[in-house]
């Protein structure tokens, strides 16, 4: 059942991102792999700047780039200030990315230099249609949190719902008790 429940949200995920990125099969592309369900699980609570340092270290900007996608989403009046960091950040990955496809290279292989290769060009992508990415992650985004917000009321109240039933039927156990005790007490006397 719960196999079934996160195949339809990946579902409704994908639609809402197709329909939002209309025909552009490139742009889907891209976002089908960069754009989570849940966003505020799946993106690192840790700031941007350390997420930054930390990538600089491993040669791993995945983490950074998903930060700054998200938050540009979540700050419109900085989208400007997020292209120039994400810009840069595909740069920096696209330069790490290179020295590992010459590595590799020379290594013989062409499976993982093929594969580099293609990352390569998604992070051109990602530099060259940032505020594309932006928007359409943004309305993405926004539209999620709006359903998490939603799915977070609903189970608070079926949370109210099944404490005021307990409570109902504890309220009906003791009226009961209270009848017993009352219709014991008139034939006793």
């Amino acid at each position: 059942m719960w196999k079934k429940k996160e195949e339809k949200k990946e579902e409704k995920g994908e639609s809402l991102l197709k329909e939002l990125c209309g025909d552009d099969a490139k742009l889907y592309d891209f976002l089908s792999y960069y754009v989570y369900i849940n966003p505020l699980t799946a993106i690192s609570q840790k700031d941007l700047d350390i997420l930054t340092e930390e990538a600089e270290k491993s040669g791993n900007f995945r983490p950074a780039v998903d930060k700054a996608i998200f938050e540009a989403t979540q700050n419109p009046g900085e989208r400007e200030r997020y292209i120039k960091v994400i810009q840069n950040l595909a740069s920096k990955t696209i330069h790490a990315t290179e020295e590992k496809k010459e590595k590799v290279e020379k290594e013989g292989l062409a499976d993982r230099a093929a594969s580099l290769g293609r990352g390569i060009e998604n992070q051109k992508f990602l530099s060259e249609r940032a505020e594309d990415i932006i928007n359409v992650a943004s309305k993405y985004y926004n539209e999620k949190l709006v359903e998490l917000g939603e799915n977070v009321r609903r189970k608070e109240r079926g949370e109210e719902r099944r404490k005021a039933e307990s409570e109902e039927s504890r309220i009906g156990e003791l009226e009961k008790a209270g009848r017993e005790a009352r219709k014991k007490e008139r034939r006793g006397n």
